[in-house]
């Protein structure tokens, strides 16, 4: 999937673009960095707390790829050195995963 059809028409949620697709894979907390760097013009992983606003408007949103574990990276990095991760089924935040385990990924960046 082309970086044009990750971002597609970006939703806008208060300050924030989101990007209109997940990635098509799940990609772990380095991949998952790297990838959204790639999309360039100043694409990333959300925080915690900007993820949990698109949690909260997931419905708005739309194009979620979570079925089973439902979780998704942040760019916040907690206890551990463990990256913030949120699942979409429950809306759980948690930092009980490593950096090397795999989850979805939605990009954001700032409105200019």
């Amino acid at each position: 999937m082309g970086q044009s059809n990750i971002i597609g028409t970006p939703i806008t949620i208060g300050n924030l673009l989101v990007a209109q697709k997940d990635f098509p894979t799940t990609l772990t907390w380095y991949k998952a960095t790297d990838a959204c760097t790639a999309l360039g013009d100043g694409w990333r992983l959300p925080t915690a707390e900007e993820l949990n606003t698109i949690y909260k408007n997931q419905t708005i949103i739309g194009g979620f790829n979570y079925p089973g574990s439902g979780s998704y990276w942040s760019s916040t990095v907690g206890k551990k050195d463990s990256p913030w991760q949120q699942n979409f089924e429950n809306g759980v935040q948690t930092t009980n995963y490593y950096k090397f385990y795999a989850f979805f990924v939605r990009a954001v960046r700032d409105k200019d």
